[in-house]
């Protein structure tokens, strides 16, 4: 299997800079128009892909943790669907190619390529004889995104029935055949979501973080009961595993973390003060 590391030249540690340069380094050295062996485009076209990948820092934890398999029709379990996304954030680079979502390493096309390494445009074409893609914008809420929704718009002045999968984050493209829509998704009043994980943040007693208790957690699917530890301490951080987002098209699902954060009251009773003196002289 293809190792996206060795066929840029870099390490699991490299820097976006460093990966930017080995990429470009690469491309010039494999590019179909510059180099001549038989399997320059085979090489050119591995190159691109493994830059498309580690550029992204969202691709790029998917990889390390899943492999080449988590960027294959179908992969990690899913069944191919009527479109294939990508997790490119749409404002960092707007354009992708024609198959498959891939970019070009900060060029808009792969004859700006050819362009910056050989000083002039290609004479095979650029961006002018391509055809321009349309794109458009939808607006999710949190849930919609979370849950997937299908929604009627308009697209070319034509009314369209758009299905969008559970699990698309802000800035997922979702390519149609006829057109690219890009997702915007409105923040959550308190889940903070990082790909496919969310977090929230969870206050409990002084008392409960002394002794444990039991807490009430909001997670996707409903409130859940969860037990709190005796002697928990600020800023513990509990996984519930696969109570997170789905990723598209596919039975997996992220995780939630639950933060805790122990409220300290500013103002006590007598009692309770003289209580939390007995528990000082306890506990030192």
């Amino acid at each position: 299997m293809t190792d996206y590391y060795q066929v840029l030249g870099v390490t699991k540690n490299a820097t976006p800079d460093q990966i930017k340069t080995a990429y470009r380094k690469q491309a010039l050295a494999w590019h179909p128009d510059r180099n001549k062996s038989p399997e320059s485009h085979e090489k050119f076209k591995e190159i691109n892909k493994a830059y498309e990948v580690l550029s992204d820092s969202k691709k790029k934890t998917m990889y390390d943790q899943y492999g080449q398999d988590a960027f294959e029709k179908g992969g990690m379990g899913g069944q191919e669907g009527p479109f294939t996304y990508t997790y490119t954030n749409y404002g960092d680079n707007p354009f992708s190619s024609q198959e498959g979502g891939a970019d070009f390493g900060g060029f808009s096309d792969p004859f700006e390529i050819f362009e910056q390494f050989f000083g002039f445009r290609s004479p095979f074409g650029g961006r002018g004889q391509q055809q321009k893609r349309q794109m458009y914008e939808i607006n999710l809420t949190f849930d919609e995104a979370v849950k997937g929704v299908e929604k009627q718009t308009v697209i070319n002045g034509e009314s369209r029935k758009i299905k969008v999968p559970a699990g698309v984050d802000n800035g997922t493209r979702i390519r149609f055949s006829d057109f690219d829509l890009v997702v915007a998704v409105k923040a959550h009043p308190y889940f903070k979501r990082d790909g496919q994980d969310i977090y929230i943040e969870k206050d409990i007693s002084y008392p409960t973080a002394v002794i444990g208790g039991v807490v009430d957690v909001p997670t996707l699917e409903g409130s859940i009961k969860l037990k709190v530890r005796a002697g928990t301490q600020l800023g513990t951080t509990v996984r519930l595993q696969g109570q997170g987002v789905p990723y598209p098209n596919t039975s997996r699902k992220g995780d939630e973390y639950v933060i805790y954060k122990v409220h300290v009251p500013t103002r006590i009773s007598g009692k309770a003060k003289r209580l939390l003196e007995e528990l000082k002289k306890e506990i030192g």
